[in-house]
């Protein structure tokens, strides 16, 4: 097996899979890594669907909301086609429709709002007290070493972004994982991402899904894979409140209010290490148990 691309060169393969050819004025397309998963990793879509909303829209416009479904499962083998719907351009905002495609069916489709910048009412709820910095939070590296078997998994990908789980992550094996009523983790994009707005506006959008279904599992203590749950994003949404840098820690604070139906449903907000609330996330997944 090759050694994983980590730090910066993790990075940049990042921002390769993000940075979409452009067919026409309306239709990108895009490539998933070739890492061995066997369906496309949501979070890198809805950021390619977002990439390409964002190359049709005044880059004076930021984006401040997308709301995507998950409706396929992608082919990491193949390429992903996007075409693009021009819904609106306002004096203030504009509205697209990015939908992904493969084999000739959507697999994915987002709406995305953006929005010129103005002045207007500022508040936020304050972060989580008492939760320990990034630095003082355990690495990837330190829960590999405890869970050597979970290892092969994560280094078959490549490492873009750093991840510290507070609490426990959801994909320690059954048993060992006590019930908890969120899932905060520090993340960050391991390396430096150019000062394009919507370069980071979509590194966050690929980071968001990384965590939030945690939550889900935490309620009851429960695990991903074998003996635990397996699960699917079903839909995710994302706000974006205030200006940021996606290669800066920020934390996300993750909970569930409800899971019924074998659906679960997931809420993140995400704060800069000085508690700016930068960004919140919506998502419901669908969760199955699986034998041992």
């Amino acid at each position: 097996m090759s050694t994983p691309l980590t730090g910066q060169a993790a990075v940049d393969q990042l921002l390769e899979v993000l940075d979409l050819k452009q067919i026409d004025a309306a239709t990108f397309q895009g490539e998933s890594p070739q890492v061995g998963a066997q369906r496309v990793f949501g979070g890198q879509v809805a950021g390619q669907a977002l990439v390409a909303a964002g190359r049709t829209v005044d880059p004076e416009r930021r984006v401040h909301s997308l709301h995507g479904y998950f409706v396929r499962p992608g082919d990491p083998t193949v390429p992903i086609d996007f075409a693009v719907e021009k819904i609106r351009d306002g004096r203030s905002f504009s509205v697209r429709r990015s939908t992904a495609q493969q084999h000739g069916r959507t697999i994915f489709f987002m709406s995305a709002s953006f929005q010129v910048t103005e002045q207007g009412l500022d508040h936020h709820t304050p972060p989580p007290q008492g939760v320990p910095g990034p630095d003082e939070t355990r690495t990837m590296l330190d829960w590999l070493a405890r869970y050597p078997d979970r290892a092969a998994a994560f280094k078959a990908a490549p490492q873009a972004i750093d991840v510290r789980y507070v609490g426990t992550p959801g994909w320690v094996p059954p048993g060992d994982r006590d019930a908890a009523d969120e899932q905060r983790v520090w993340m960050r994009i391991n390396g430096k991402l150019p000062d394009d707005p919507l370069i980071h506006a979509c590194a966050l959008t690929y980071a968001s899904d990384l965590s939030l279904l945690d939550s889900v599992l935490s309620m009851h203590g429960e695990v991903w894979g074998p003996g635990g749950v397996i699960g699917a994003s079903l839909d995710h949404a994302l706000w974006l409140h205030r200006p940021f840098r996606a290669d800066e820690w920020f934390l996300y604070d993750c909970t569930s209010p409800s899971a019924s139906g074998s659906r679960g449903l997931a809420s993140g907000r995400m704060f800069t290490e000085d508690g700016r609330h930068i960004a919140s996330a919506v998502q419901e997944g669908l969760l199955r148990r699986v034998g041992a």
